[in-house]
This record gives C-alpha cells, structure tokens and sequence, in this order.
C-alpha cells in the first residue's frame, strides 16, 4: 500500500490541480491519496470562493480519496506556519510514504539546499538575516536578501537559480521541506514543474489557468453581466447562464476546469453560497474594526510594533477592503500579510492561541471532511495508526474536554465558518453552527 500526500486549497479545484494529481500518483506509484486542505480561509488571508464542503466534493470527484481539514490557525498563516500545519498532519496519520508538490523550480535538489540551510541556520546567515531585519523591511524579504547573500558567499549559488525564493510555490515548497526535517519525517518528497501561467495570473490562459485566474473572471462576470441584466444577485445571474438555451455552461472560465468541479462551483453559486468575495464581509469587519479598542487589537496574531494603531486609523478612513488594506500596508506589512491579520483578527485568533499551538506540536487534531471508498478503507488503517484524534464530527468532540488546546482549535475553526457564511449571497445559508450540522462528504 502507498500513500500519497497532497497539500491543497482547491480555490476552486482546476485543470492544473488534476495535472499536478495525475503527475503525482505516475511520479510515485501511490494507491492512494490524501489531501489536506484549507477549510473556508486560505493561506492569501481571503475567504474561499465556495465552502470546504463543495470544495472537498470536487477534490473527491476529480481523484483524492480522502480529505483532511487544516486548521484555519495554519491554514491562514505565513507558508512556514502554513506548510507545517500541513506535513504535522500528514506525518501524524502514520500511513503517509510520500509528498508531492508543485513548483516553478522543479528541481527538488534545489530546494532541499535551501530548506537545509533555513534549518540548520549557519552562524554566518544568521548574522546577514539579522543586519537586514534591522533595516526595517519585511521579514520574507530579509530572509531572500540573507539567502542571496549566504549563497553568493559560500559559492552555491553556481548550482541553484538566484530567483528560487521569488515565486510562491518553491516557497512553499521549501517550507514543506523544512517541516519534513524538523519533523525527523520518513515521508519522501518529490516535486513537480508547474505549467503553464503564474500563481498570481489574473488572466485566463485557456485548458491550464491559475485558481487566481478563475476567481478574477468570476468578479469580472458578477460585474459585466449585472449591468447587462441589471440585478446584483449571483444566484440570478449564474442561474440564468448555467440554464441558458444550449443546457450548458457559458463561462469563460470553465474549459480551465474538470467539467464536475465546473458544475459544482456553479450549483454553489446558483443556491446562494457563493462566490464568497472578500468584499462581502466589509460592513462585519469595518464595525468590529472600529468598534474594538486598540488595547485589545493589538492582542490578536500578527500585529505588533504599533500596527493597531494604524488599523484602527484606517478603518474609519475605508470604504472597501482593497481601501482598508491599502491604507494600512507598510514596507513591513505588504498586501497578503493584512489580509491574514484582518480576517484573523475577524475570527478572534490571539498572539496567545498562536504561541500555545506551536509550543505543542501544532494541529491537535485530524479531522476528515470526505473521503470516497477507496478513503474508508485507508481511514480504518489511520484509526490504528494516527498520533492525534481522529475527528469526523465536531459535535463528539466534547470527549476530550481534558484537552483544552483541542477544544481552543475547534472553537477557532467554528467561529471561522460562522463568519464565512455570513459572505453567502443567499440569506437562508448564513445560519451558525455549520460545523457541527453539516455531515462528511462521502462520494
């Protein structure tokens, strides 16, 4: 039996996710694969276009066998925290051989170099990461400054491209890489060329087109179709083209999509629970941002060095999100990392939450969303196997009282999908308690 793992947002799930599957499971001969996903927020700091249930349906439909949830706490941090969150959980079902993922290096040597040097941290690196710390930028660009640096002095950078810490991917990759070491994990990396356009593309490059991509041309179509049809409602409007004279689906974006994650992206969206745009929750996050003091602000993760200041300042200044954020980015603080702290602090993540979770060991628990047959029958080796708790229903998770960081995360993860429903289009679907009403997906 060999089993694969596959870190995933599936935001939504494409084209390029089932190649990067396809490749994974030729790659490493898996029987098997296991996908840990991001629950309704991911790592950019942003709600998910449509909801962790339908999300796992379409990773199920398109080829995973079983998915794991990653605790919003590691599913919206930086990509060392992310990719930690995520190889702890694979690493804890005791049944996981390899890991695979996508990157624009593609050269997994490469970045086992880098991510070995990030763990080991030589004396003469953490001199450099230090004297560009104090010269006030960010801390991922001190640390791509410093790297740079260590491998023009120590002559590596003959064998590894200079540009490896500039795309998304190979940073994350690197980080899985480092959790894998830090871990003293026996499951064996391998990686695969990304094709075709960048991460961040927000244009649609036909049969292979980014996540980014999709979602851009969902906002595009949202605004040109509802001044052509002269209603704002995306339940109206998807409706009216997803049953359109043909019987099929007329958008832009679905030939950069498997035809069943196509289909149910768009039911999402025809029944009011979706697409979830950032900007649906800007009334919610501008009062609780105005109405919170700084005192407390300033305790949620990720805000220092009086940043809540500058929140609170701008949140009486903004009309928009994209205004919100902007009105508070600094050289320090770029775009993604106030998306993070905005909605985190939505949420209710503390400094403290954060500090105890990584002071023991991380996730607290696994828990399933969906699995298909071939998913029950890997989940009862997991029973006898796994080092965490196994959870398939929040509700009986009142067994381990006794564990109060567990109870910490699945009350975090309960007010997060709370807070998402309140982005839904459709009135009727924003009711509390989802997470304990919802049962796993089963396909």
């Amino acid at each position: 039996m060999k089993v694969l793992g596959i870190v995933v947002e599936y935001n939504p799930f494409h084209n390029g996710h089932a190649y990067h599957l396809k490749k994974s499971i030729e790659l490493t001969g898996a029987d098997y694969v296991i996908a840990v996903m991001s629950g309704n927020f991911i790592q950019r700091g942003e709600p998910a276009i449509i909801n962790k249930w339908a999300r796992c349906r379409q990773a199920l439909l398109c080829g995973v066998d079983l998915v794991i949830e990653l605790p919003v706490v590691y599913a919206m941090a930086s990509a060392e925290y992310f990719a930690f969150g995520a190889i702890k959980l694979l690493d804890s079902l005791g049944v996981t051989d390899f890991i695979c993922f996508g990157s624009e290096n593609g050269r997994i040597d490469d970045l086992e170099q880098i991510a070995d040097i990030l763990v080991k941290e030589p004396e003469e690196y953490k001199m450099l990461l230090k004297e560009n710390i104090s010269k006030g930028i960010s801390y991922p660009s001190a640390r791509d400054e410093s790297l740079r640096a260590f491998l023009k002095k120590s002559g590596l950078q003959r064998n590894i491209p200079m540009e490896i810490l500039k795309t998304s991917n190979n940073i994350l990759g690197i980080e899985y890489l480092k959790a894998l070491k830090q871990l003293k994990s026996s499951i064996k990396p391998y990686t695969i060329l990304r094709i075709n356009n960048s991460y961040n593309s927000e244009k649609l490059s036909g049969e292979i087109s980014s996540a980014t991509s999709i979602r851009h041309s969902v906002k595009e179509y949202l605004n040109e179709a509802g001044k052509l049809l002269n209603t704002a409602e995306p339940g109206k409007l998807f409706h009216t083209a997803f049953h359109d004279s043909s019987g099929h689906v007329s958008f832009s974006f679905q030939d950069a999509m498997p035809e069943a994650s196509a289909k149910i992206m768009l039911q999402e969206f025809i029944h009011g629970r979706g697409p979830v745009l950032p900007n649906n929750f800007l009334q919610v996050l501008l009062a609780y941002l105005r109405m919170i003091p700084s005192d407390k602000l300033k305790q949620h993760v990720y805000i220092g060095e009086g940043l809540e200041n500058r929140i609170k300042e701008a949140s009486g200044q903004s009309r928009t999100i994209e205004e919100l954020i902007n009105n508070i980015c600094t050289k320090r603080y770029a775009k993604t990392r106030i998306n993070r702290i905005l909605f985190n602090t939505l949420i209710g993540v503390t400094s403290g939450d954060v500090k105890a979770f990584n002071e023991n060991g991380g996730p607290q628990y696994i828990r399933i969303l969906g699995f298909n047959k071939k998913g029950r029958e890997l989940l009862s080796v997991i029973d006898k196997k796994a080092s965490l708790p196994i959870i398939t229903k929040f509700a009986d998770y009142t067994k381990y009282k006794n564990n109060p960081l567990l109870n910490r995360m699945i009350e975090i993860e309960t007010i997060a999908t709370d807070i998402y429903v309140l982005g839904y289009p459709g009135k009727e679907y924003r009711t509390g308690g989802q997470d304990y009403t919802q049962g796993i997906v089963i396909v």
